[in-house]
């Protein structure tokens, strides 16, 4: 693999789930996903494809509990994933925003790959499911991201009316966000993008 490919596998195992993930952030947008949840799955498919990333994702978790511990270790395990193949962070442009219209729907996603944990997020999807997909959770999924990847993320519907419409607008705004957040800025490749020195 090219030297400036940046990629990471991670293993998680836990007794609510086990984990295989490989990431490559300068991907072409290619994905094997499996999470036993399958709208949870098309977002992870989507959201790979519109970072333009590379992932292999297989999660055999306790389903039968509940989607909960599924939803937010793969949200871990993903952002533990970023933050490991992006290194030292030197030369990225670390934050990024994204307004993504879908339909009647607008989404707004921001993040800051600070070194920093903090996410919010504000869906305004009125249904207990979407799918099969235990909608309350989107919050779990951002919260474990964030925490993995020590990351701001934000993420926001403006307004819609499809409930479906609505989270998938946030995983497309969230794809394309963090591929600007993760990009490269070729001016400024041998500095971190930070004046306290530590991200």
């Amino acid at each position: 693999m090219a030297k400036n490919v940046r990629t990471a596998t991670i293993k998680r195992n836990t007794t609510e789930t086990q984990i295989a993930l490989k990431l490559t952030i300068d991907g072409q947008g290619a994905y094997k996903v499996s999470t036993g949840i399958r709208f949870f799955d098309h977002m992870l498919e989507l959201f790979t494809r519109h970072g333009g990333f590379d992932l292999t994702l297989a999660c055999k978790g306790d389903l039968d509990v509940d989607q909960h511990h599924t939803v937010e270790d793969v949200g871990i395990a993903l952002g533990e994933a970023f933050n490991k193949a992006l290194g030292d962070k030197k030369g990225i442009m670390r934050a990024g925003y994204f307004v993504m219209a879908m339909d009647e729907t607008l989404a707004v996603a921001a993040v800051d790959l600070s070194g920093r944990v903090a996410y919010v997020v504000d869906d305004k999807v009125k249904v207990r499911l979407v799918g099969d997909f235990q909608s309350e959770l989107l919050a779990d999924f951002f919260d474990g991201f964030a925490r993995g990847a020590k990351a701001n993320v934000h993420v926001k519907t403006m307004y819609g009316r499809s409930n479906h419409h609505k989270i998938e607008a946030i995983f497309k705004a969230f794809a394309r966000a963090l591929r600007g957040a993760c990009s490269r800025d070729e001016r400024m490749r041998e500095m971190l993008p930070s004046t306290k020195g530590l991200l």
